[in-house]
């Protein structure tokens, strides 16, 4: 997945923190690595967090119990930055001996990191896991490729709209129900307090851009003999193109301006009052808090094309999986399933704000914090993955997308050329 922006955040985080269960040296996976040692040392990396402490919490009870109910058994867990992960995973797969034994990985990594021969296939143990059963089917997809599963989901961010419920009461609007009504209360806002965007868009906010495609029918590519081929410039697909780019202009929010605004951008936007409205995360509701914006805003599911219809989002997030280079599967499954399963899950959204991906804790967590309703509710209506492709994380680095809605928002290029150079450039990726 493309990381939460909790967790993208955590790349300011530059230094290395290791919390160590014991004091005992590590063990390791070498390349000759035989059998499945039942005592011995379990190492872990996590990604590191702007406020670690109360991850660092969460997950030390997870391991004590762990440890508790095996004999024999040492855990370490070193909390890594995210802006150096693709580095570091990428050479512990190259280099089983400094390997751990469990990573924390983004949800959108899961088919390169297969493709890479990184990850164990752990679809027997996660079938035969009975907390499985209550997992959100899109997390469960984000650690599928080809049928086979290769970790356990952690958490899930999704995204809903943020609305000025103060400005929304001064110019007698109501939430918008649908996409049209969406714009129309963008552009509304904008003419009766034009220093204001009327709904914060950013051409490089590719997360928010994706649910009008998928709103209209679209798919960002599809699948057929095991192969992806991209279908952005597909109908569909560039009526839901047409839909999102058409809410930059002056207007609402001007190309000038919101063209190289990413998602960081709109949420701040509304956080300081610059925006009306903003297409922000669950994992944002604690900046929007701390800014301007606080006790002057409510949430709603971003709107479909059609009156009662909720676009669907992508749910992103992060997963829990095993190293295949492993010398301890057995164990390393298993702490897995303690460092993912639902008393973990618990813990983590009351220390960190983790959207559980077990349907019924999620359920539990809306129940006692009622803003988590409408992004729950999103969920719960359906929201979407990327293609599970070792390429995606090669086109998501390239900006494809971002590239292709700046040049239709600044007029270098027209939707239908945009789109087919962007389809293009997917294709490109995927036949590697």
């Amino acid at each position: 997945m493309h990381l939460s922006a909790r967790t993208s955040a955590a790349a300011a985080a530059l230094a290395l923190t290791a919390l160590t269960v014991t004091a005992c040296a590590p063990s390791t996976a070498g390349p000759g690595a035989a059998g499945d040692a039942a005592t011995g040392t379990v190492r872990v990396w996590l990604f590191r967090e702007v406020d670690n402490t109360p991850k660092e919490k969460a997950v030390q009870q997870a391991v004590s119990a762990f440890t508790a109910a095996h004999k024999g058994v040492k855990v370490t867990v070193d909390y890594i930055p995210v802006d150096t992960r693709a580095e570091r995973i990428k050479a512990a797969f190259n280099d089983p001996a400094s390997a751990p034994d469990v990573i924390e990985y983004g949800n959108t990594d899961t088919a390169g990191y297969v493709k890479d021969g990184g990850l164990a296939d752990v679809t027997e143990e996660f079938g035969a896991w009975p907390e499985a059963k209550d997992t959100d089917a899109t997390a469960k997809r984000s650690v599928t490729v080809d049928g086979k599963i290769y970790g356990a989901p952690l958490f899930v961010g999704v995204r809903a709209l943020y609305y000025r419920t103060d400005v929304f009461k001064d110019l007698h609007l109501a939430p918008p129900t649908t996409q049209d009504q969406l714009a129309t209360a963008a552009e509304k806002i904008h003419r009766a307090r034009p220093d204001m965007y009327g709904l914060a868009v950013g051409g490089a906010y590719t997360y928010g851009a994706m649910p009008f495609i998928w709103a209209a029918g679209g798919e960002l590519a599809t699948r057929k003999d095991g192969r992806y081929t991209a279908a952005v410039n597909s109908p569909a697909a560039k009526k839901g193109i047409a839909a999102y780019t058409g809410l930059f202009g002056d207007d609402n929010c001007p190309a000038s301006k919101c063209a190289d605004m990413g998602g960081n951008d709109t949420v701040t936007a509304f956080a300081s009052g610059k925006a009306g409205m903003a297409i922000g995360g669950d994992f944002n509701h604690q900046a929007v808090e701390a800014g301007k914006a606080k006790g002057h805003y409510a949430v709603v599911p971003l709107p479909g094309v059609r009156k009662g219809e909720i676009a669907p989002a992508f749910a992103g997030g992060n997963n829990i999986g095993v190293l295949k280079s492993s010398g301890h599967r057995t164990l390393a499954v298993g702490l897995m399933k303690q460092l993912a399963g639902k008393k973990t899950q618990r813990a983590l959204f009351d220390a960190m704000g983790f959207l559980p991906t077990f349907t019924d804790v999620r359920a539990e967590a809306a129940a006692r914090r009622p803003y988590l309703a409408p992004f729950v509710n999103t969920l719960d209506a359906g929201a979407e993955f990327v293609p599970a492709s070792p390429g995606w994380g090669a086109i998501d680095a390239s900006q494809v997308l971002p590239t292709m809605f700046q040049q239709i928002v600044s007029g270098r290029k027209d939707i239908d050329t945009a789109a087919d150079a962007a389809a293009q450039a997917m294709n490109e990726v995927f036949r590697k």
